[in-house]
């Protein structure tokens, strides 16, 4: 069945002090970069939550074809961000692919692979695997998205794929992954990586 595709973007990157969708990597912003590679992926329908910042977050990905959700409970925390993604998609029965915008290595094979390896699995959900645990990016199937209502705090999809059975989920292994951005060392880090462009860091220092 036809996929649809969810992009957090709705946090205030409280941590940082700067919106983390707005850095860019080759000069494109990281949100626009995580909507992009969603839209590549051909789903049904392409959505993005907002929050903190959405005007201008908006304005960022105003090209893409794109739904948007505006959260007002964003400071609650993700699963906030999850409740208003699967009130959206509540006539969606099929597979959703979940991403967000602070992993500035991700591309557009992780998506694919993730999506391909969800259609080879027995419960339809596929994950980013982060050490022991699974995480996003991430395919979940249609009924486990649907439990997204039932989440609290910023909790995410990590415990609910967590308690399927190892040989029901398919994992996706890409340490690049692991980069995400909470702090203004993760940037400086990404930085000389390569994942984003340098301008960021003189832009960090005059926040």
């Amino acid at each position: 069945m036809t996929h649809a595709a969810l992009v957090l973007a709705a946090g205030g990157s409280r941590r940082l002090g700067r919106a983390k969708q707005l850095l860019t990597r080759d000069g494109e912003r990281l949100i626009h970069r995580a909507v992009r590679l969603a839209a590549q992926t051909g789903p049904q329908r392409l959505l993005v939550v907002l929050g903190a910042q959405a005007d201008a977050l908006q304005a960022a990905i105003a090209d893409l074809p794109a739904e948007v959700c505006l959260n007002p409970n964003w400071e609650l925390g993700l699963a906030s961000s999850l409740r208003c993604g699967a009130t959206a998609l509540a006539t969606h029965a099929g597979p959703v692919l979940i991403l967000g915008c602070d992993q500035p290595a991700l591309e557009l094979e992780h998506l694919q692979a993730l999506l391909a390896g969800a259609t080879r699995a027995h419960s339809q959900c596929a994950a980013t695997r982060h050490g022991d645990a699974p995480g996003i990016p991430a395919v979940v199937s249609g009924e486990l998205m649907a439990q997204a209502r039932g989440l609290q705090g910023d909790r995410g999809f990590g415990a609910l794929l967590a308690r399927l059975p190892p040989d029901e989920l398919t994992w996706l292994d890409a340490p690049a992954l692991h980069w995400d951005i909470d702090v203004e060392a993760d940037v400086a880090r990404a930085v000389a990586a390569g994942l984003l462009d340098r301008g960021v860091l003189d832009r960090g220092a005059n926040a």
